[in-house]
């Protein structure tokens, strides 16, 4: 039902290729406690797909032998892979920098309530999901009760220390729009977080990520499904991919992630990204090639798997893992 690919190979994006390889991104399953209306990945609690240790293994080595400075963990929710605390460890007796993109009611969740203690023991930088600072607009995007919940993970995080400025333990915030338009400006839309934040919750925060929607998976069936009936039942996906196209700035590839990024999925398949991944694209547009068989390959000045929806990153002021690019 949530399997959206939008004209995947019309050859409008342009051809890039890779630089330096510095980041292995990991998604650990699709399992999650929420189902997020704006969510590329079509995850929830129903979703049974998690990675193995012997595709974490794979993953650890890869980021060994080829001297990564990142593993950035995802999801679902990553934290409920019964693997994960092992995985950060691992990554961490690596010397890897950890980031865990995190889902802030999971560390309120019943079960869960090790993991904010876990995640600063280990000094691991936290980017948290935080769609809005209305609790109204947040509830619509992720079910009721999620901004209650979400507020309370984050005071948890700010008790152990995240957000504190020199306390070495990071944590960033995460905004999507609620629907098919672009984000605001990240800087204003920072402060208007800061202010609200503490004022009415005394939360604190490293840095904003501001992230544009991307029209796949169960965001791209949203659009579909406001759309009219008949020969024009597309037209609100059209606008939103003819709006990130309208917006494209190439100053903006430079800074694309899947420049320094691979991304890896649950079997240990390997992409371009976390997009790519989630439209069964394969790394540099060839055949299907897992993690493990990788490991003496060197993926430098290798060409980028590109479609349409890869004008989402590069629209306006960009988007990518670490928000605007512009």
């Amino acid at each position: 039902m949530y399997n959206v690919k939008p004209l995947l190979l019309n050859g409008q994006f342009p051809k890039i290729r890779r630089d330096k390889l510095m980041t292995l991104q990991m998604n650990l399953g699709y399992l999650c406690n929420l189902s997020c209306t704006h969510c590329h990945v079509n995850a929830g609690p129903k979703r049974t797909e998690l990675m193995n240790r012997e595709v974490m293994q794979a993953a650890l080595k890869f980021a060994a032998k080829h001297q990564l400075q990142v593993m950035d963990v995802t999801g679902g929710s990553p934290e409920m892979n019964p693997a994960f605390r092992w995985l950060i460890e691992s990554a961490k007796a690596l010397g890897l920098h950890v980031i865990d993109r995190c889902n802030p009611t999971i560390l309120v969740e019943p079960g869960y309530e090790w993991t904010a203690d876990f995640l600063a023991e280990l000094q691991v930088e936290i980017v948290a999901s935080l769609p809005c600072y209305l609790e109204k607009n947040v509830d619509a995007q992720r079910g009721k009760g999620a901004f209650t919940a979400s507020i309370a993970g984050l005071k948890k995080l700010n008790a152990l220390g995240y957000g504190t400025p020199g306390s070495g333990l990071e944590l960033n915030l995460v905004f999507n729009p609620q629907g098919a338009s672009l984000p605001p400006p990240q800087e204003q839309l920072e402060a208007d977080y800061r202010r609200y934040l503490g004022e009415q919750f005394g939360i604190q925060f490293n840095r904003l990520f501001a992230l544009a929607n991307m029209p796949i998976q169960r965001f791209g069936a949203v659009l579909l499904a406001n759309g009219k009936h008949g020969a024009h039942m597309t037209v609100v996906f059209d606008n939103y991919l003819n709006d990130l196209k309208q917006g494209y700035l190439p100053e903006n590839l430079k800074k694309v992630m899947c420049k320094s990024l691979i991304s890896v999925d649950w079997q240990g398949m390997v992409y371009d990204c976390d997009f790519n991944q989630m439209l069964e694209m394969p790394l540099g547009g060839g055949e299907p090639v897992h993690i493990a068989d990788l490991l003496d390959v060197n993926l430098e000045s290798a060409a980028i798997s590109v479609a349409d929806h890869c004008f989402g990153c590069t629209a306006g002021q960009g988007s990518s893992c670490t928000g605007a690019l512009t």
